[in-house]
């Protein structure tokens, strides 16, 4: 199996390829400039690879949560590439491609949400896969609930942000550790290759917020 991976959900521009298990990745730290980006970058990541777009089986993306334009632009270019060729589509939450990075087994995952809140979830992997401890959410960060247990791993911007966040039950942070399109490519190749992948026009973003700023009478309030 052939297939792209597009991450795009914060600063970084990522785009992977996976061919028959092995796989390459490119990024680059950008800002509002993934759109201009990612097609070129896939494309030498397919010319360096003896590929074409022709080729691929299937296409993935990060799925956020994350910045609602950047989770809008791999999802677009994920579809784009999908319809033409009638390719299967996967999105890959934002939560199991910073796990996924982070080298642990019990991650909590971490996202500045801005706007005083988080996105968050913890995860544990079992059985090779990901499963959700805490379900994904948006919340302030004085407001989240515990991971059951001890051991957890910190990751994410948001413990850039929030360095206390949930300080009791972390074990180290690693606010460093982001969503890649590697570990978006590492995540989808089991699911589409047992059939997981969704026609073009099914995918979405998860936002988990549907909110992007605030109106002047919750600043003024504040």
């Amino acid at each position: 199996m052939k297939f792209a991976a597009i991450e795009t959900s914060g600063e970084w521009c990522s785009l992977a390829l996976w061919a028959d298990g092995e796989i390459r990745g490119l990024e680059r730290r950008t800002v509002n400039r993934h759109s201009e980006l990612a097609l070129p970058m896939l494309e030498q990541l397919l010319e360096n690879s003896g590929l074409s777009a022709a080729g691929l089986d299937a296409v993935a993306f990060g799925a956020g949560p994350g910045s609602f334009t950047g989770l809008r632009i791999a999802c677009g270019i994920a579809q784009g590439l999908a319809f033409a060729r009638g390719l299967p589509v996967l999105g890959v939450s934002a939560f199991e491609a910073i796990a996924e990075e982070s080298a642990a087994v019990r991650v909590v995952a971490c996202i500045d949400a801005r706007m005083r809140e988080v996105y968050y979830s913890a995860l544990e992997k079992r059985g090779g896969r990901w499963r959700e401890a805490v379900p994904g959410q948006c919340v302030s960060p004085q407001d989240a609930v515990a991971p059951p247990g001890d051991g957890w791993v910190g990751c994410g911007s948001g413990f850039s942000a929030y360095p206390d966040f949930l300080k009791k039950s972390i074990l180290i942070s690693k606010p460093e550790v982001r969503p890649t399109a590697i570990a978006v490519a590492r995540l989808a190749a089991p699911r589409l290759l047992a059939g997981e992948g969704l026609d073009a026009a099914l995918a979405a973003p998860a936002y988990v917020r549907d909110k992007v700023a605030f109106t002047k009478q919750e600043l003024e309030s504040r």
